[in-house]
């Protein structure tokens, strides 16, 4: 299944160097306490992967959404992300962008919230379908018709995103796929960026965000001005009489993106 050492030492030294692999690196220690898989969002992508037999599992981290009913290789740059696993499944210490797998070595292949760290998603892109037979990404879509609330009080969390998240459409035409939106139920267990959308106080507890990297990519400035923003009219009211419709929702899609391609990268898009 892997191509010879050379690709992989290549892998690791572009780890190195690689800013998401870093951020993981240093703030990752703890990660698998905040970030506890939602069943139901697995379920929707079990789903998404069907009858794929095998799967890779690229930006693994400690193994979130890993279906547990068949064989599974973890692939992560950090090994502080796969020191915190707990299945016996193969880990590999990799780039998404040089995979060190052979051509249709796996029936399927899951990118979890991921894309976004890698330093060229559309080379990490064409590797997932090159190794896969069905592709299956979850990613946010920073246009979404309804943008989320969080992104009044950290405008520059927005910018960011839009500048590292693939374009929605860009990434359907890549993959030959649709995008099918994943609403997040108000409990959720992971504490992704979005999870807490009805409960904004957990956004002002320095543990929940330290496992979300958004905040840890703004600056000392507009992390403190964002806070005190949010903390403000949480007491105040103001936030509840500008959304507090949230308050009577079960779940919500806030840009939340499933993207589900099979077989060939489309030569449609340049790379």
């Amino acid at each position: 299944m892997h191509r010879p050492a050379g690709r992989e030492r290549r892998s690791l030294q572009m780890n190195e160097r690689h800013g998401g692999a870093q951020y993981y690196e240093r703030a990752g220690h703890g990660y698998a306490q905040q970030r506890r898989p939602d069943p139901r969002i697995a379920a929707v992508l079990a789903a998404a992967l069907g009858d794929a037999r095998t799967v890779v599992n690229v930006g693994a981290r400690p193994g979130s959404y890993e279906p547990d009913d068949r064989p599974v290789v973890a692939v992560d740059p950090s090994a502080v992300m796969l020191a915190q696993r707990t299945s016996d499944a193969p880990r590999v210490r990799a780039l998404g962008e040089a995979l060190p797998f052979r051509d249709h070595g796996f029936q399927g292949a899951l990118a979890v919230l991921t894309l976004h760290h890698w330093s060229d998603w559309r080379r990490g892109v064409t590797e997932l379908a090159r190794v896969a037979q069905r592709v299956v990404v979850l990613t946010f879509d920073t246009e979404a018709a309804t943008p989320f609330w969080l992104f009044d009080y950290f405008p520059h969390m927005l910018e960011r995103d839009r500048q590292r998240m693939p374009p929605i459409e860009t990434l359907c035409t890549l993959l030959n796929a649709n995008a099918t939106p994943l609403p997040v139920p108000h409990d959720c267990t992971d504490g992704f960026l979005g999870a807490y959308w009805r409960s904004p106080e957990r956004y002002l507890d320095a543990r929940t965000r330290s496992a979300m990297s958004a905040f840890a990519m703004l600056s000392p400035g507009d992390l403190a001005r964002g806070l005190q923003q949010l903390e403000s009219d949480l007491i105040s009211g103001a936030w509840a009489a500008r959304y507090g419709g949230l308050l009577g929702m079960d779940v919500a899609d806030i840009g939340y993106r499933v993207i589900v391609g099979n077989r060939r990268v489309s030569s449609a898009a340049p790379l």
